[in-house]
């Protein structure tokens, strides 16, 4: 293990070398954002396909971004790979106490807890002496976070000093509050309105998700490939009896989805 983690730090620093790949050497912690959140997404979606195969493959690409961005970094002597695994292993010591301490814990949701007011800790240390910086709950919230998962986010740690609904019958009964709410923008044909409404419904089903134990973004990604895996089978329902889908009212789409989804 150690020799290919070796040879892999000597295969990118080959390609941002002078004699290296023209493509390697001009990109930028910048430029391989949008790499880097793509990886992301295929990792999670090989997770979801559970083929550990394609997984492995997808934990290696990301693996080699995250060299490539250290090179990047050793290239301009800001930090270098020892820097960032150096961080990596005081960090996850430090926020273990209940392993590598003398603190106990426990079950999952104690270590949990434990995390968050170690890292409370250390934001407040970090920031000291600083004015008007990260003195909100809400803050350090990845702003490029998707919406659900910021919603989420945020919501997690407003629940953590006691902001939160006590009883599953205050949610449910907050999400018919904001869809009556959205009906009377529509009725009122206030397109502002309406978008605003609407946002605070969605906010308030994220709420139901999170108050469930449940994850937004991976429900609403799992209703989406549902959809796609139903509409493919509308399309070859469609090929099979020779009709154009784009001949076919409404109801007939409606009548074969309906029978695809029993």
């Amino acid at each position: 293990m150690i020799n290919n983690f070796s040879n892999l730090v000597k295969l990118m620093e080959k390609l941002r070398s002078k004699g290296g790949c023209p493509w390697d050497k001009e990109q930028t912690h910048e430029s391989l954002k949008s790499c880097l959140i793509e990886e992301v997404y295929e990792i999670v979606d090989a997770v979801d396909s559970k083929n550990s195969e394609l997984l492995k493959e997808e934990l290696a690409d990301m693996f080699f971004l995250i060299i490539f961005y250290c090179q990047i970094a050793d290239d301009s002597k800001i930090f270098n790979l020892n820097n960032v695994l150096e961080v990596c292993l005081e960090k996850m010591t430090r926020r273990h106490p209940h392993v590598f301490g003398d603190k106990t814990v426990d079950d999952a949701s104690e270590a949990l807890t434990q995390w968050h007011e170690i890292k409370r800790r250390e934001v407040n240390t970090k920031q000291k002496g600083k004015i008007n910086k990260n003195e909100s709950i809400v803050d350090n919230i990845p702003k490029h976070l998707p919406a659900l998962q910021k919603a989420q986010k945020l919501q997690k740690k407003v629940a953590r000093v006691g902001f939160d609904w006590e009883v599953i019958e205050d949610v449910i009964k907050k999400v018919d509050e904001e869809l009556e709410e959205v009906k009377v923008a529509i009725i009122k044909k206030e397109k502002e309105q309406i978008a605003e409404e609407i946002g605070d419904l969605l906010f308030a089903v994220v709420n139901l998700s999170r108050f469930l134990k449940l994850d937004s973004e991976d429900l609403l990604r799992r209703s989406i490939s549902k959809f796609i895996d139903r509409f493919k089978k509308v399309e070859t329902h469609l090929i099979t009896t020779g009709k154009n889908i784009e001949a076919c009212s409404l109801k007939e789409l409606d009548d074969i989805w309906n029978k695809i989804k029993v």
